[in-house]
């Protein structure tokens, strides 16, 4: 009995995440992107645990593999996307493509295809043992959620408008599944020579969320991907 239960923990963390992208997903949906950002959060703190739990307790299992990656596709993808979804129906569309204005909405959907196709080529990729390649569908989720929340009067003025929002889109589409080396922040220690990467990271973090807050997470990724490409190059 012991073993049945214990072999079904880490699945169950797995269900928690979905459940909570799925909240994320009518949240988006309604309009309140704090909400929807909060279950986001939620989820990927749920999405940490599953495989933690799932290396403690050696409960491996192919179940457990395909679920996750249908879990994180709701939580990190779908969610993403009806956040934007709701987002262009705020934000200003140019005169000039007025005719178009009722298509734009459903663009925000390439975020939820590109992040399946960034989950499926994580699943088969064994160079993203240690790694990423490409930028992992929880931190796109993240930027997006922040980037609403923290900014969303900015997003809705007269200095944004859906031309830029559908740029947005396509270029953090294409950086899930770009050949772009991304570090993990997994610490192998404490040194600085075996972490200097890790370490350079936390320290930008800090002014980034003090001086911007809610929409300083989304400048965190930023930082995360230039810094990626920064020491990419110099290797």
């Amino acid at each position: 009995m012991a073993n049945f239960i214990t072999r079904h923990i880490p699945n169950t963390v797995t269900c928690c995440n979905l459940f909570s992208g799925c909240i994320a997903v009518v949240m988006a949906y309604r309009g309140d992107y704090t909400a929807a950002l909060g279950f986001i959060v939620l989820g990927a703190v749920f999405d940490f645990f599953d495989g933690m739990l799932a290396r403690a307790l050696q409960a491996y299992s192919p179940l457990g593999k395909e679920l996750d990656s249908l879990a994180d596709d709701v939580t990190f993808g779908v969610a993403p996307a009806m956040i934007v979804f709701s987002l262009f129906k705020e934000v200003r569309v140019p005169d000039f493509f007025s005719t178009w204005e009722d298509f734009f909405p459903y663009a925000a959907f390439l975020i939820a295809v590109f992040s399946a196709l960034r989950l499926a080529k994580f699943n088969i990729d064994t160079r993203q043992t240690s790694s990423f390649i490409g930028v992992p569908t929880p931190a796109n989720a993240l930027f997006w959620g922040s980037l609403v929340v923290g900014a969303h009067d900015f997003l809705v003025s007269d200095s944004f408008n859906a031309l830029c929002l559908l740029a947005l889109v396509l270029l953090t589409s294409w950086l899930l599944v770009a050949e772009i080396p991304m570090f993990s922040l997994k610490f192998k220690n404490l040194s600085w020579r075996d972490n200097k990467v890790q370490f350079i990271f936390l320290l930008g973090c800090v002014p980034l969320i003090l001086f911007l807050q809610v929409a300083g997470l989304a400048a965190v990724i930023i930082w995360y991907a230039l810094l990626s490409l920064i020491t990419q190059r110099k290797s």
